[in-house]
């Protein structure tokens, strides 16, 4: 459980602070910069997680149930969670890589979400979160509710992808300048190279397909999952209480460990103390983040990349409303603060008041 979980959450750490794989300012250049390669790269991530699982499942070497859909609290829970996770500044796995770089406002927002999850898994919120989840749907596998076979939706789904990929790669390339290395080798292209966030995006994929296997080993029959191993790291140093200790929290720990490696090796360690301002909207980011994760099911990562490769209403109903809850976060954080700087009559009024 120990090295396998630090392990795969060790890759995944490295590979994400290499890449800059985070969904939270993809999501936010969608909207604002109209840049759509973050998004492109998670749909690779879960088209490659898909076809990997399942054909894992197909050859009995793991389980999934889909289960029910809890519908209203994936709403409301994933769209929470988009907002939350713009005010802390990165979604839940691109926190617990920010704190290994040093960031030490990821710190406080991770404290955040922790405090949260476990209320809300555990604490004076049970009743809240249970009492929405339990507005359910009956299904929550498309495959089921349709009754056409998942490797329809898979193969359609991959052919999409595909065909993006292939488009992305006829437009013109845009030459970034750079220094001159300093490093040769492994060492460079680990270290010190730029990754394409399409090369990142396949490594997150077969990371997740190994998660699976390694996490079922233990008895978690799921994959990658942030928000539940984050809660249980608060909630076993509260109580003691060793059932908490399972494979999610050496993955997340892992993710620490695995950042902190790829930024000291980058030289990209360093301890930033954020102002009392960003500090406290990072605060309520990370608790914005843990109630929605919690009511939803999952997190950017539990539910926009493993429940929509394994093509469930879950999936990519939550992955659709953290979209529209960052879009949310972001107009009023970024965009219309300078739509109402600029407006000349919005400037006009504020010198006659």
């Amino acid at each position: 459980m120990i090295v396998t979980g630090l392990l795969c959450g060790a890759l995944l750490g490295f590979v994400m602070q290499r890449g800059r794989f985070c969904l939270t300012g993809g999501f936010r250049d969608m909207y604002i910069a109209k840049d759509n390669r973050m998004f492109y790269a998670l749909l690779i991530a879960i088209a490659i997680q898909s076809v990997g699982v399942f054909s894992l499942i197909q050859f009995g070497v793991i389980e999934f149930s889909a289960g029910s859909f809890p519908w209203l609290a994936v709403i409301l829970g994933s769209f929470v969670f988009g907002i939350g996770i713009v005010l802390a500044g990165g979604c839940a796995t691109g926190t617990w890589y920010r704190a290994g770089e040093g960031l030490l406002g990821s710190w406080i927002a991770l404290f955040g979400y922790m405090f949260m999850s476990a209320v809300m898994k555990s604490g004076l919120l049970v009743p809240v979160n249970q009492s929405i989840q339990s507005v359910q749907l009956p299904s929550n596998s498309i495959a089921e509710t349709t009754g056409l076979s998942v490797w329809i939706y898979i193969l359609l789904f991959v052919a999409i992808v595909v065909g993006i990929v292939i488009k992305q790669q006829k437009k013109p390339k845009i030459a970034i300048p750079t220094m001159k290395p300093k490093r040769t080798g492994l060492a460079h292209l680990l270290f010190e190279k730029r990754w394409h966030p399409f090369f990142s995006a396949i490594l997150v994929g077969l990371i997740a397909i190994l998660a699976w296997p390694l996490s079922e080993a233990t008895g978690r029959m799921s994959g990658l999952g942030i928000t539940t191993p984050s809660a249980n790291i608060l909630q076993y140093l509260v109580t003691g209480d060793r059932l908490f200790v399972n494979w999610g929290i050496f993955l997340v720990l892992g993710i620490f460990l695995g950042s902190f490696i790829a930024a000291k090796g980058s030289n990209e360690f360093r301890f930033r103390m954020p102002d009392a301002k960003t500090g406290i909207t990072s605060f309520i980011g990370g608790n914005l983040m843990g109630f929605g994760a919690s009511l939803a099911g999952g997190c950017s990562i539990g539910n926009g990349l493993v429940m929509t490769a394994m093509m469930t209403w879950q999936g990519w109903v939550s992955l659709l409303f953290i979209i529209l809850g960052t879009w949310t976060a972001s107009y009023f954080i970024f965009v219309r603060p300078k739509v109402r700087k600029k407006s000349p009559t919005v400037q006009t009024k504020i010198n006659m008041d």
